[in-house]
């Protein structure tokens, strides 16, 4: 087994407590599985600096990181992914499919609707827990 990825994800809230799901385009490995938008770090960059630029990459606008939501660490077949998300807001900007097949608001209790990469899972967990009504 190759080493461990390390991979970040903005849990983006708008003012009506919705979150921005980001669905994986054709392309790309696991597709038309949903996820938090974000992306690999670079060496020498924080987690944040990691998902302040992956979120400006994909989505072009600027976010403000917040606090970290979960640390998973999952094993998929031929890798190891550790996932860092972070709770986020958007700064500037109005958020666009760049790399993304789709992405949309989904209202909290709806998240557990949409087929998620299974990475992301414990974060939709720990969402739905600490957030939901």
């Amino acid at each position: 087994m190759e080493n461990v990825i390390r991979v970040v994800g903005a849990v983006i809230f708008n003012d009506d407590q919705e979150i921005l799901c980001a669905l994986r385009s054709s392309n790309m490995s696991q597709p038309t599985l949903w996820e938090f938008p974000g992306g690999k770090m670079k060496d020498g960059e924080t987690p944040e600096e990691a998902l302040i630029r992956e979120v400006y990459e994909e989505l072009n606008c600027v976010i403000k990181v917040e606090e970290l939501m979960k640390d998973v660490l999952h094993e998929y077949p031929d890798v190891i992914v550790n996932l860092l998300t972070y709770k986020a807001k958007i700064e500037d900007g109005k958020p666009s499919a760049g790399e993304h097949a789709q992405i949309t608001w989904v209202p909290i209790n709806q998240l557990i609707t949409l087929e998620w990469a299974p990475a992301d899972l414990p974060t939709v967990d720990f969402i739905i827990t600490h957030y939901g009504s």
